[in-house]
C-alpha cells in the first residue's frame, strides 16, 4: 500500500490547541495526521491551519498523510457541516468538500466513515453513505477509503458486498478483547492497513501489569513505548493523540527495538 504512515498523529480532542499540537507533532517527525469533520470532538480547521503555516516553513502536503472522516448526523452535536435533512449523499459530498477546505488541499491520503448507522449489521444508510465515499475515491479525490468503529460482521459484509472494499479500518483497541484480534487478522487477510486507538487510554491497567513492567525494564523503556511497538509487531498502525513533545519524541524511537515472539504472545494475552 503507497505512503502507509507508520504512526499517526490523532487530533480529537485538541479543541483551541489543535494547531500548536498538530505544528509540534509534525516538528517532532510525524507525518500522518488524523482527524474528522465533526465540530464535537475535531477541530479539522485548526489541523489545516497548522498545515498553512508548516507549508510557510517548507512541510509540502505532497510530504502528508491526511485522513479525515465522514461523521454521520448521530455522531454530531448541533455544529453539523451539512444540512442532515438532505439525501445521505449530498451529506457525505458536502462534508468531504467542506474537509478539502479545512485542509487546503484538493485530496486526501485516507476518507472514513466515522462509523457504521446500524448495528450489529450494517443499513440501508450504511450502503448508500459507502457508495458515496466509493466516488470519492473512484474520482481520485482520496487515495483510499475506509471504516472505524467496526465490528468483524460489519466489515465481512463491507468487504463481501461493496464494489470497491475498505482499504482501511481504524477501532479502538482493547488487550480485554484481544486487542480486536478477530479483525485485525481480518484486515491482515484482505490487505487492509489496520489503525488501532486509545491503545494508551483504554487500557491503563496493562500499562501497570507485571509482564509489561519487567519488559520495560528490560529494554530500559516506558510501558507505553512497549504497548506501542508491541501493537506496530501485531500489524496494528498505532495512534497517538499525546499532547506532550516528549512523549511524541518516545513514540517515534519505538521502531529501534523489538520484542521477543514470547513477549508479543505474553502481550497479547495478557488480559485473557
Amino acid at each position: 500500500m503507497s505512503n502507509q504512515p507508520k504512526f499517526i498523529y490523532g487530533t480529537a480532542w485538541k479543541t483551541e490547541a489543535t494547531l500548536k499540537f498538530v505544528k509540534m507533532a509534525i516538528a517532532t517527525g510525524f507525518t500522518a495526521i488524523d482527524t474528522a469533520n465533526q465540530p464535537k470532538h475535531y477541530s479539522e480547521k485548526l489541523v489545516g491551519d497548522a498545515l498553512l503555516e508548516l507549508k510557510q516553513e517548507g512541510i509540502t502536503r505532497e510530504q502528508l498523510f491526511l485522513q479525515t472522516k465522514f461523521t454521520p448526523a448521530n455522531g454530531q452535536d448541533d455544529r453539523i457541516p451539512y444540512d442532515p435533512n438532505s439525501s445521505l449523499e449530498t451529506q457525505v459530498n458536502t462534508s468531504f468538500k467542506s474537509s478539502l477546505e479545512h485542509l487546503h488541499t484538493d485530496y486526501v491520503d485516507s476518507y472514513l466513515l466515522h462509523g457504521p448507522y446500524s448495528w450489529p449489521g450494517l443499513s440501508d444508510a450504511d450502503w448508500e453513505v459507502w457508495h458515496a465515499i466509493e466516488k470519492i475515491y473512484q474520482a481520485g479525490n482520496a487515495k483510499l477509503i475506509g471504516i472505524s468503529n467496526v465490528n468483524i460482521k460489519q466489515l465481512e459484509l463491507l468487504t463481501s458486498q461493496s464494489n470497491i472494499k475498505p482499504m482501511v479500518v481504524q477501532n479502538r483497541c482493547f488487550a480485554n478483547q484481544g486487542w480486536d484480534k478477530a479483525v485485525r487478522e481480518f484486515c491482515k487477510q484482505h490487505q487492509m492497513m489496520y489503525q488501532g486507538f486509545s491503545l494508551l487510554t483504554a487500557n491503563q491497567e496493562v500499562l501497570k501489569n507485571k509482564i509489561i513492567r519487567e519488559i520495560s525494564q528490560r529494554l530500559a523503556k516506558t510501558p507505553e513505548q512497549i504497548i506501542f511497538r508491541f501493537s506496530i509487531q501485531i500489524g496494528i498502525t498505532p495512534l497517538t493523540g499525546t499532547c506532550n513533545k516528549q512523549h511524541m519524541q518516545q513514540d517515534l524511537t519505538v521502531f529501534n527495538f523489538e520484542l521477543t515472539p514470547d513477549e508479543i504472545t505474553s502481550i497479547e494475552t495478557i488480559m485473557s
